[in-house]
């Protein structure tokens, strides 16, 4: 049964928007998806580093969340992100926000992701493809300064 699966895209090293490029190919495989416009945003979690290009992906898929969360994983790995500082500068962070109708307490994939709701660089771009998700009260409680850049196309 295909539902709606969610995804949040960033990169602050390197170029930004090849990095995007490649991870929404990669994530949305063969998919039918949408993405939101690119986002430039302020680093979270205390690491001194250079701001974000960031959006979100939604997909209309039949995958099971531990597949979406492989395609996450080959994404990072294709961007050659390494982990050397939790929080700290990437090629491309990958997540699995939220599957329509399914959550995980699976120590690989929690669902819907823990702290998305504590973040604007997940939520203003989550509420142009799920206002129903990404409500304005909870953008009204997020953290982190964003501005928006424009569509991925535009920045190419």
């Amino acid at each position: 049964m295909s539902r709606r699966a969610f995804f949040s895209l960033g990169s602050n090293i390197g170029d930004r928007v090849a990095h995007l490029t490649l991870g929404v190919r990669t994530v949305a495989s063969d998919d039918p998806y949408r993405i939101s416009q690119v986002y430039e945003t302020e680093p979270v979690g205390g690491v001194e580093q250079e701001s974000f290009f960031n959006l979100v992906v939604e997909l209309v898929t039949e995958a099971s969340a531990l597949e979406l969360l492989a395609r996450c994983h080959l994404a990072e790995q294709l961007a050659k992100r390494v982990r050397e500082v939790h929080w700290g500068p990437r090629t491309l962070d990958a997540d699995v926000l939220v599957i329509d109708g399914e959550t995980s307490t699976d120590e690989r994939i929690l669902l819907p992701h823990p702290r998305m709701f504590e973040r604007s660089f997940v939520l203003e771009p989550l509420s142009e493809l799920a206002p129903d998700i990404a409500t304005p009260a909870l953008r009204a409680r997020a953290g982190g300064g964003v501005r928006v850049l424009g569509t991925l196309a535009s920045l190419l």
